[in-house]
């Protein structure tokens, strides 16, 4: 099992704050570093500085880091076209030495659409677009002469399709949610990884299954299965106590729903994830100025999964 370090800088988080965090988690033998992509606080309370764009993020982390994957959880599709984003991708990997994964998905939420003046069509219609932008973002980076796409809602024509990123044949993929029929099939058609956030074992079985079987269904061999959860590790109920205040969550609830506990609890819950197939755990941190956490789950939880 990989563990893998999840940041939400929505919630009011400079770029200062997100540097430490990626250099402690390459430091201490972390796998990657991943970002959520919203522009709008989402939890009620002080949006502080604001969010911050994740692929600038990124950018300047691909220069400061020298390791650890790079990535989304995830890019929506309605606040790129897929053109720009296939090169912003591709820069940045090449700015990292291949090292960038993209996760995108349809958006959800529509309050930072407003916001911010960006466009929020209804699901079915995110979901075409989605399609479409996978099609297109992949032919960009495999494409070997000029790429042409005419689709119901993007027309690409001719493009010189670059620049290409630095891996090959291109950067992984990531695509995750709970959705029972369209999702499992464009993993299936387009994703190197399947990622399920913040659901229960029960949950995550299930939908692991649907991905199975579609992937069975188009002849695949292969897919990366892995996990979201927030966590909240202590060495004792007052340190689980601290932490859990320091993210407005209570214990309980954080218990019953996330990685909260001992190290042992947490490794024994990360433990039931793995038995369902999960390779890769994103580790959801609500207080990145607390980096004496990752330096605990670092010691006392890592070398056991």
């Amino acid at each position: 099992m990989k563990l893998r370090i999840f940041t939400e800088p929505q919630e009011g988080v400079t770029y200062d704050d997100l540097l430490a965090v990626a250099q402690a988690t390459e430091r201490l033998g972390f796998d990657a570093f991943f970002r959520s992509d919203h522009y709008l606080r989402i939890r009620p309370g002080d949006p502080g500085p604001g969010s911050t764009d994740a692929w600038v993020t990124l950018a300047g982390l691909a220069r400061e880091t020298s390791r650890i994957r790079l990535g989304t959880l995830v890019t929506p599709v309605t606040f790129r076209l897929p053109g720009p984003l296939a090169i912003s991708v591709a820069q940045v990997d090449q700015m990292s030495g291949g090292r960038v994964e993209l996760g995108l998905g349809t958006g959800w939420f529509e309050a930072e659409h407003t916001a911010y003046g960006i466009p929020f069509p209804p699901m079915g219609e995110r979901f075409d677009r989605f399609e479409e932008q996978l099609e297109i973002i992949t032919g960009l980076w495999g494409a070997t002469k000029p790429y042409s796409f005419e689709g119901a809602h993007y027309r690409v024509e001719e493009s010189p399709a670059l620049p290409k990123p630095a891996q090959r044949p291109r950067p992984p993929i990531i695509i995750g949610g709970g959705g029972a029929r369209r999702t499992p099939r464009l993993a299936a058609r387009f994703a190197d990884e399947f990622n399920l956030p913040f659901r229960t074992p029960d949950e995550t079985r299930q939908a692991f299954g649907r991905v199975r079987a579609a992937c069975e269904a188009v002849g695949r061999e292969t897919m990366v299965y892995s996990a979201a959860q927030t966590v909240c590790v202590g060495r004792d109920e007052a340190e689980i106590a601290r932490r859990a205040a320091a993210m407005d969550l209570d214990v309980a609830s954080l218990r019953a729903g996330g990685l909260a506990g001992t190290p042992a609890e947490v490794v024994e819950k990360i433990g039931r994830f793995a038995e369902l197939g999960a390779e890769r755990m994103y580790l959801q941190i609500l207080d990145p100025t607390d980096l004496d956490h990752l330096e605990l789950i670092a010691a006392e939880v890592m070398p056991h999964v």
